[in-house]
């Protein structure tokens, strides 16, 4: 099989990728994100779009190799939520998502370069949160990191105290809808 590489630094994707056993490495892609204007009119394509970027940015680098994309973001109130520059912006993002439901999407891209392969899946869970103090808002933010995440929050960290449900794939919400990404990676890993 070809040599499988994350292109992504995420620490959340490496243990999502982990827990099937996969052989890759990491070369985190240099893609800057900031030069895809925000859609906040077509979340999914949005998120697909910056999910096959980083693949690509990756792909050319190693061309042989099987290039995994991906990036996730959170839609609420026809708004996406990236990540927060700021403490203020943190905490606008919580309580906008406070005591209401929001969608995260999640796009996977596998690329090889050489043989013209650009797969691109994307996924959508639904999160709807608790109604949350202040304190406990300020408290997260405080104590754990919410500038690398879409939408201030990691549902794998204390945060998942905010969740009241969800509807649809957990590991999405983490940032890599496992179950898709194996589908498509099984038709694509021998080629």
């Amino acid at each position: 099989m070809r040599e499988i590489i994350l292109a992504s630094a995420s620490p959340q994707r490496k243990k999502i990728l982990e827990l099937i056993n996969l052989d890759f490495k990491i070369h985190k892609s240099n893609f800057d994100e900031s030069r895809i204007e925000i859609d906040n009119n077509n979340p999914n394509t949005y998120c697909l779009n910056l999910a096959a970027k980083k693949a690509k940015d990756v792909s050319m680098i190693f061309p042989e190799s099987i290039v995994i994309g991906a990036d996730t973001i959170v839609y609420h109130e026809n708004t996406i939520l990236g990540k927060p520059q700021n403490k203020s912006e943190a905490l606008k993002h919580l309580n906008s998502l406070n005591n209401s439901s929001h969608i995260v999407y999640s796009a996977v891209s596998i690329n090889i370069e050489s043989l013209g392969i650009k797969e691109t899946i994307i996924d959508q869970t639904t999160v709807t949160f608790n109604e949350i103090s202040l304190d406990d808002i300020n408290y997260y933010i405080d104590n754990f990191n919410p500038y690398e995440r879409a939408g201030s929050y990691g549902i794998q960290d204390w945060s998942s105290l905010f969740v009241k449900k969800i509807n649809g794939c957990y590991y999405n919400v983490v940032g890599f809808p496992l179950s898709k990404f194996y589908i498509l990676f099984n038709k694509i890993k021998n080629k």
